[in-house]
């Protein structure tokens, strides 16, 4: 009786094991015909959801005149796509952030559009402040296009796979400045300053070694200023003291006004070469009648290429104005990163980044690609100068 007693409790329990084994197998087959469902639920509402590009910039603030002209062509841009249904029925949302231009609220501001889940940043305008948040979206693998930001390395040094710009880098644009001093002005003795900051420190050491590799010319003064000084009479009266009969100055136009106004009363004649940072519309509202016959490169003027003449005629029509400072290079930039998205079909990393070194796209810059490191291929600088209260493209 006690065997035949085991026995019992023996089958008994085999026939629990089996019938577990037999539940689990039925919960994960429920479980496995259930996932194609979820996967089916979310295809749908993959594909409904809007795209949306983040704008980073100066919206506020002494540097606003940079960023706002590129939140009026992102709205310009998505504007027009909406209008024409999209991406493959795909609303375009914009989610706006000011940096201040100042790397330490970049951070923020980017920190803040990886939150919001945007899936591509125009932005962002300075290249202090792009350098901060650069890494930020690195991490989440968000591509990211600047119209302005033009420190070298940025796309040079190979850290940021996700970086493009629509604008050509620093080193060009000091590379202009110092031949055009040299060879058009007959300059010999040169002042170089900056703001201490990544584009204009950046901006002046690439004048200061095109300068001493070249005979022509000498640096008689090196020299960094504090930005947002009240007054620069300082290094006014080093410039004068060192003989110099041109000044090349890396920076942005709050500092440059002042400088070249204490210039100026001090009845000194000395030419002022500045950079894209100082040719903007503020600078001469500022400067007032001392900005009279300053030099600045800025991108080269493509406004009689019929898509800037359209974008430029369709933010007078909604703004009642003229666009302001680096417009056409974020019309292009907002261009070129829908144009991707639409070419490769997706919105993930490797796709977006892939179509736009592979894709050839209009612009109002031209129709442009951009290289490996992240160039924009064809886009340059031109030398300007104020005549007559305007900047006027130096043939």
């Amino acid at each position: 009786m006690q065997i035949h007693h085991s026995r019992k409790k023996h089958f008994t329990a085999w026939i629990l094991v089996l019938a577990m084994v037999l539940a689990g197998s039925v919960l994960m087959s429920c479980g496995e015909a259930e996932k194609p469902a979820e996967t089916a639920k979310e295809a749908p509402a993959k594909a409904t959801e809007p795209i949306r590009m983040g704008v980073a910039g100066p919206h506020s603030g002494d540097l606003a005149s940079y960023g706002i002209p590129t939140v009026k062509a992102a709205e310009l841009v998505v504007e027009q796509r909406n209008a024409s249904g999209g991406i493959a029925g795909r609303k375009i949302e914009l989610v706006v952030e000011d940096d201040v231009c100042k790397p330490e609220i970049a951070t923020n501001t980017a920190t803040k559009l990886v939150a919001d889940e945007v899936d591509v940043v125009l932005g962002h305008i300075c290249s202090g402040a792009t350098k901060a948040a650069l890494g930020i979206y690195k991490e989440s693998k968000i591509p990211v296009m600047s119209p302005s930001a033009t420190n070298p390395g940025l796309t040079q040094s190979g850290d940021y796979p996700n970086f493009f710009r629509t604008i050509a880098s620093d080193d060009a644009q000091a590379r202009l400045e110092v031949d055009f001093a040299l060879a058009k002005l007959n300059l010999k003795k040169i002042a170089v300053l900056h703001d201490k900051g990544d584009y204009g420190k950046g901006l002046a050491e690439f004048a200061k070694s095109f300068l001493e590799q070249d005979a022509r010319g000498e640096v008689v003064l090196y020299e960094g200023i504090t930005p947002g000084a009240v007054d620069y009479s300082a290094v006014v009266q080093k410039i004068k003291n060192s003989g110099a009969d041109g000044v090349i100055f890396g920076g942005y136009h709050p500092e440059a006004s002042k400088i070249v106004t204490a210039m100026r009363k001090k009845g000194m004649d000395t030419f002022f070469i500045s950079d894209d940072g100082v040719k903007d519309d503020t600078f001469i509202k500022v400067a007032k009648e001392y900005a009279e016959g300053v030099y600045a490169t800025g991108p080269v003027d493509t406004t009689q290429n019929p898509m800037a003449v359209e974008a430029i005629e369709r933010h007078r029509k909604k703004y009642g104005e003229d666009p302001g400072a680096f417009f056409l290079n974020a019309y292009a930039a907002a261009v070129a990163l829908l144009n991707a998205i639409e070419k490769s079909n997706a919105t993930d990393f490797d796709s977006v980044t892939n179509a736009l070194r592979t894709e050839f796209v209009g612009t109002p810059l031209g129709i442009l690609r951009f290289d490996e490191r992240g160039d924009a291929i064809g886009v340059g600088f031109a030398m300007y100068q104020v005549q007559k209260g305007q900047y006027v493209e130096i043939k």
